[in-house]
């Protein structure tokens, strides 16, 4: 069974730097990409950062390049996403997703999911 868990969530201040984690397990991981997405109080859930298992390429929305940097750990069949300088616009809701499809850019449109994590709260306030 197909099972993320994201932990690393909290509270930061402007400017500051926190370190998401999304654990997996329960499937073949070189065909999937793994992703992050975030979903704002009132608004649409929005993809962030994807990576292909596999190969290691990534795919960023334009906003977060520069600031976000998602990686994998294939020993510990965990991804990683480090957001840097982050913003109040960053609070949300903080979704990993596994997606069939191994193309980063067609799991961080949202396409192919298979599976979503229950999600990590991120506050970014003074």
């Amino acid at each position: 069974q197909l099972q993320l868990v994201e932990s690393g969530g909290g509270l930061v201040q402007p400017g500051g730097s926190l370190r998401l984690s999304c654990a997996a397990s329960g499937f073949t991981f070189s065909y999937y990409a793994i992703g992050w997405f975030r979903q704002a109080a009132g608004k649409e859930r929005e993809g962030v950062s994807c990576i292909n298992w596999r190969n290691g390429r990534t795919y960023y929305t334009d906003s977060r390049k520069g600031r976000f940097t998602i990686s994998r750990d294939s020993a510990k069949n965990t991804v990683y996403l480090q957001m840097n300088n982050l913003r109040p616009e960053d609070s949300a809701i903080y979704y990993c997703a596994a997606g069939s499809d191994s193309d980063p850019s067609s799991l961080c449109s949202g396409a192919f999911v298979r599976s979503w994590g229950q999600g990590t709260q991120v506050t970014v306030s003074s």
